[in-house]
């Protein structure tokens, strides 16, 4: 029986996925900086021309990329949420999981870094055009459709005081923000602990202080 033929919005479909994949393995195995869209390219079996048909650069992967990790959160604590969950259960695992990408994708933390700590009503550096403060390796700065990751966990956060899990003397938007900051935290350490066991033993102190008494 022949193959059958994929149409042209399946091949588009399709080779995406193999590019995202191919840049993904490389940029795991050579780091951000190292990994070459014609590596890349080479490694989807596809064309160096083809590349800029789906990506304008490697910055634009590298934030698709992110934004995929940040939807497997998502997607699992609306499912958490679905099945009635309780908010400071509900982030505890979200961070968990965040962690746990984030240190086996490492190339992605500097970005996830630079969007993360900002937002709001023009609080953003991207808001007035400018560079992320951190820059992955080589990237010369995120575009401006970087993926914002500071409401990541705000909302749970917020229903979490409103449901009194989480202590509500401090505002949802400053723990969200020391939240970030414990990521920070943690990939920029000293202390020679892994990034995600440093990650979890600070979350752990910040969750005791967040809990509601």
């Amino acid at each position: 029986m022949a193959e059958k033929k994929l149409t042209r919005e399946q091949k588009k479909v399709v080779y995406r996925k193999a590019i995202l994949e191919a840049a993904k393995q490389e940029f795991i195995r050579k780091g951000y900086k190292d990994a070459s869209i014609a590596a890349i390219m080479e490694a989807a079996g596809l064309g160096v021309g083809t590349f800029y048909n789906y990506f304008s650069s490697k910055e634009e992967i590298l934030m698709q990329l992110l934004a995929n990790l940040l939807r497997e959160v998502t997607d699992e604590l609306a499912q958490m949420k679905q099945a009635g969950e309780p908010a400071c259960k509900r982030l505890t695992e979200g961070c968990h999981l965040m962690a746990q990408l984030l240190d086996e994708n490492q190339y992605v933390l500097a970005l996830f870094l630079s969007v993360g700590g900002h937002g709001g009503k023009g609080g953003h550096p991207m808001a007035a055009g400018k560079p992320p403060t951190a820059k992955p390796k080589g990237a010369g700065g995120a575009p401006s459709r970087a993926p914002q990751v500071k409401d990541l966990f705000l909302q749970i956060i917020e229903e979490g005081q409103a449901e009194g899990s989480i202590c509500s003397d401090v505002s949802a938007p400053i723990i969200a923000e020391m939240l970030h900051s414990t990521f920070q935290s943690a990939a920029f350490s000293r202390a020679g602990v892994p990034f995600r066991e440093n990650f979890e033993q600070k979350f752990r102190l910040l969750l005791e202080g967040m809990q509601a008494k």
